[in-house]
């Protein structure tokens, strides 16, 4: 079956860096655009950075253009998330999802009905 298992969350001083990782089974890695959610307590989930099948392209919600880095690596069915400059408001449960013949933007806006797996998430807590 597909698992799509996230790691590399933790407790990080504003200002600081992680690097979050997203790796995904039982399925074809680079058939699926791939990308990064978060959804802190009390607040909606939002796109943070998805890309392409490939990783040609990339996408980016504004809060996070600069200090944010997306990539894979399909040999080794990774997906990566750069995260630099961190701040308090960064603080979030992040998800990866795995979308079927995605657009590399599908994190910017509506992608239901496609088929797709999330993972259970991993937590990212900035201290102030």
């Amino acid at each position: 079956q597909v698992q799509v298992v996230e790691s590399g969350g933790g407790l990080v001083q504003a200002g600081g860096s992680l690097r979050l990782s997203c790796t995904a089974s039982g399925l074809t890695f680079d058939y699926y655009a791939m990308g990064w959610f978060r959804q802190a307590p009390g607040k909606e989930r939002e796109g943070v950075s998805c890309t392409s099948r490939s990783g040609d392209r990339t996408y980016y919600t504004n809060s996070v253009k600069g200090r944010f880095t997306i990539s894979r690596d399909n040999a080794k069915n990774t997906l990566y998330l750069q995260m630099n400059s961190l701040k308090p408001e960064d603080t979030a449960m992040y998800y990866c999802v795995a979308v079927l013949w995605g657009a590399y933007d599908f994190c910017s806006g509506s992608w239901g009905g496609m088929t797709h797996y999330w993972g259970q998430g991993t937590q990212v807590t900035v201290s102030s």
